[in-house]
């Protein structure tokens, strides 16, 4: 009996798709590998994000009450902010709602800067945030 051209016995192909198989599976482990790593990008850059928009809002609430009290801007500057309610507890707000969040004042004359400072995760970089408003009394 003669085999057709082309025609392969069926022991030359033993453990191909086995193979095949394998290789479909490493090429899926990559990439189910890769978008956990992506998400983990994801996760951290929205933490950021967070803590960002955060610290802006913190900064952009101490100058609203600024604003309602633009004649005792020298109550804000610097270490004077410690005998000033708001102030303080404004400070203690930053505090607490930013890991190692710091927030500094500084007024000189009308000119008023606000800095928030935080630090991102366990060791990470120190961040900072800064506003320069100018406010004068009604």
């Amino acid at each position: 009996m003669t085999r057709p051209p082309g025609f392969r016995a069926r022991r030359h192909q033993a453990g191909a798709m086995l193979i095949e198989v394998l290789v479909s599976i490493l090429i899926f482990s990559f990439g189910v590998l890769a978008l956990v790593g992506l998400q983990s990008s994801m996760t951290r850059a929205q933490t950021e994000a967070q803590l960002r928009a955060e610290a802006s809002f913190l900064a952009n609430e101490i100058t609203a009450r600024m604003w309602s009290e633009a004649t005792n801007l020298s109550f804000y500057n610097g270490a004077v902010c410690s005998a000033h309610a708001p102030c303080q507890a404004w400070r203690d707000k930053v505090a607490s709602q930013l890991p190692n969040g710091v927030g500094t004042i500084a007024v000189n004359g009308a000119n008023v800067t606000v800095t928030v400072q935080w630090q991102h995760g366990q060791g990470g970089e120190q961040r900072t945030y800064t506003t320069t408003t100018l406010i004068t009394p009604a």
